[in-house]
């Protein structure tokens, strides 16, 4: 699941698997149909990813998966008849939402913005986000809140709460991340 591509600079984002799937977890935490053991496992394996790999990994993990499920998202709705536009729709959608978190500072809402801009035209969101420099905390918690809001907006449009949590563990058991 590593992420690598390209971005229009030309630069690379490369997450480590463990990242990536940390990353999730902490989706899996903050969702609360997520069982206490469940959530546990992933708090464990957030903090396991963090001694080895650095919080900044971790976030870095998250920007990549915002950009996969905004991906996802743009082409799962490409053949709906009524299908979101990414910057009419989706990205206006998830931010006008980003209050509803107490934790989500309003200064990181102009990166979490980018990062789904970048995602909704394709680019690689970790090359993007890296030309900024590291992640600070207060910002990798907004791309965490943008992960669960998108996360839930493909829920809700799947009619399916748990669909994409299912997709994504699936995922990873078959990498075995």
């Amino acid at each position: 699941m590593r992420s690598e591509g390209e971005d229009e600079g030309g630069g690379v984002g490369v997450v480590a698997d463990e990242a990536i799937r940390a990353a999730w977890d902490s989706y899996r935490v903050l969702e609360k149909r997520t069982p206490a053991d469940e959530r546990g496992k992933a708090q464990g394996r957030i903090r396991a990813a963090t001694e080895t790999h650095g919080r900044e990994e971790v976030a870095r993990g998250t920007v990549f998966l915002v950009g996969v499920l905004t991906g996802y998202l743009i082409a799962e709705q490409a053949a709906a008849e009524d299908r979101l536009d990414p910057l009419g729709d989706l990205i206006p959608a998830v931010i006008r939402r980003l209050p509803t978190f107490e934790l989500a500072g309003p200064a990181q809402v102009p990166m979490a913005t980018g990062v789904l801009m970048a995602a909704a035209m394709g680019m690689d969101t970790v090359a993007w986000r890296d030309r900024f420099g590291q992640i600070p905390p207060e910002e990798a918690l907004v791309h965490g809140f943008v992960l669960w809001l998108l996360a839930d907006l493909f829920d809700s449009l799947a009619g399916r709460p748990g669909t994409i949590d299912r997709m994504m563990r699936e995922t990873f058991n078959s990498l075995a991340v």
